[in-house]
């Protein structure tokens, strides 16, 4: 075995170039896999956590009539007391915030310029308002007892031409099926990061919202986060059987990620099969060209007594090393392709879809299972490409092959 691989690797020397091209091939091949994977990565797990700190929660709990394409705002859809139902859901393990959110259709409108809003209704003291809170741009947060102020989104203040002291219209919905219109003053600009939800968002104290949707003491949901993103199906089998109300987890109230994601793994399983057949067919190039080129010396071989199937391991070894430097040198590239995207990272601004938050800023997000994983796939099809090679190196009739021009 020794003596093969040493032949292998001599051969392998003769041509260093072309040598040097295969594993830089299989390589390359290898970083692509791997850049696409962590990007991917990145985007869907950006996405998760986007929609459930910024819109969903790990769990919502509602009204089993609340209609959220609606934003309900009648006393039968709603939830009633939910601040002592919040409390009772905060006692829970794994919770770390359980609060109550109001959301509403509203309008703004400042001189000539207007624009539909979603209203949010929060408790300003509440953990769960952390993004907002920690995305203040200028200004203050808001306050629980705050009867005139609002926190806009940066897109929004900007196409509204609104900085903070400014006053601005919002008319919003009620729950008698009416609209109310009161005049307010911008606290604060914030930025989320997700040009999609800031683009569309005005934050209002909860008791305000509650006030001026005519909704008192009732919310359009519990909003709850946890410690633990796994712990959420437990969590909500716990909440169910101890209460009437709907209760909803974040694969529940987030299905296009969802959707999103499983299509993607499809259309990354196709590339990831294209740059492979690539990447193989390089490899397959290399290893017969040097069967043409030593197709005298494999004769010679097969004449003094060398059996075709130590000749196919030759040819198999030869691929092997080949996708060992390949490897080597595509893990390589990959650590250092994932490095040089996550410096500016790639920017999608408002490209976010309808119902889909995503960052305006996508990252890569690298995974040592990936590495791990790509990195045996691409050690084994490289492998495998040196198969016919070998096979058609092995079958050389030895009188043929000496027959053969140098």
């Amino acid at each position: 075995m020794m003596q093969t691989f040493k032949m292998a690797f001599r051969d392998l020397g003769r041509n260093r170039r072309r040598t040097f091209f295969s594993a830089l091939a299989v390589g390359i091949g290898l970083m692509l896999l791997v850049l696409m994977a962590s990007v991917i990565n990145g985007e869907m797990g950006s996405a998760i956590e986007t929609a459930i700190h910024l819109q969903s929660g790990h769990i919502q709990v509602r009204s089993a009539n609340y209609n959220v394409n609606k934003n309900s705002l009648k006393w039968d859809d709603l939830v009633a007391n939910p601040d002592r139902i919040a409390g009772q859901i905060a006692a829970l393990p794994h919770v770390i915030a359980a609060t109550p959110r109001l959301f509403a259709g509203g309008f703004l409108a400042t001189g000539n310029e207007s624009a539909g809003v979603s209203v949010y209704g929060i408790d300003p003291a509440s953990a769960a308002n952390d993004p907002y809170r920690k995305g203040l741009l200028s200004g203050s947060f808001l306050t629980a007892d705050d009867t005139s102020g609002l926190l806009i989104g940066q897109p929004a203040a900007l196409r509204l031409h609104l900085n903070v002291g400014d006053n601005v219209s919002l008319s919003v919905n009620t729950a008698d099926g009416g609209v109310d219109e009161q005049t307010f003053t911008v606290r604060g600009i914030f930025s989320t990061g997700t040009y999609a939800f800031d683009n569309a968002t005005v934050l209002l104290p909860l008791a305000k919202a509650q006030a001026i949707t005519q909704t008192q003491n009732h919310a359009s949901t519990i909003f709850v986060l946890l410690d633990d993103t796994s712990a959420a199906d437990s969590v909500a089998a716990a909440l169910k059987s101890s209460s009437s109300l709907k209760v909803l987890t974040w694969k529940d109230l987030n299905p296009l990620v969802l959707e999103w994601e499983s299509l993607a793994q499809s259309y990354i399983a196709l590339f990831y099969m294209i740059i492979l057949a690539i990447t193989a067919s390089v490899v397959i190039n290399t290893l017969i060209m040097s069967v043409y080129e030593r197709t005298r010396e494999i004769g010679i071989l097969s004449a003094i007594g060398m059996r075709g199937s130590r000749i196919m391991g030759l040819f198999l070894v030869e691929s092997s090393l080949l996708a060992v430097g390949g490897v080597i040198l595509g893990v390589l590239l990959g650590i250092l392709a994932v490095y040089l995207f996550n410096i500016r990272g790639f920017y999608v601004g408002n490209m976010g879809l309808s119902g889909f938050l995503l960052s305006n800023t996508i990252y890569a997000k690298p995974l040592l299972s990936d590495f791990i994983n790509l990195s045996i796939v691409t050690f084994i099809v490289t492998l495998l490409s040196g198969l016919y090679p070998a096979v058609t190196a092995s079958r050389l009739e030895p009188v043929t092959a000496l027959r053969a021009e140098k």
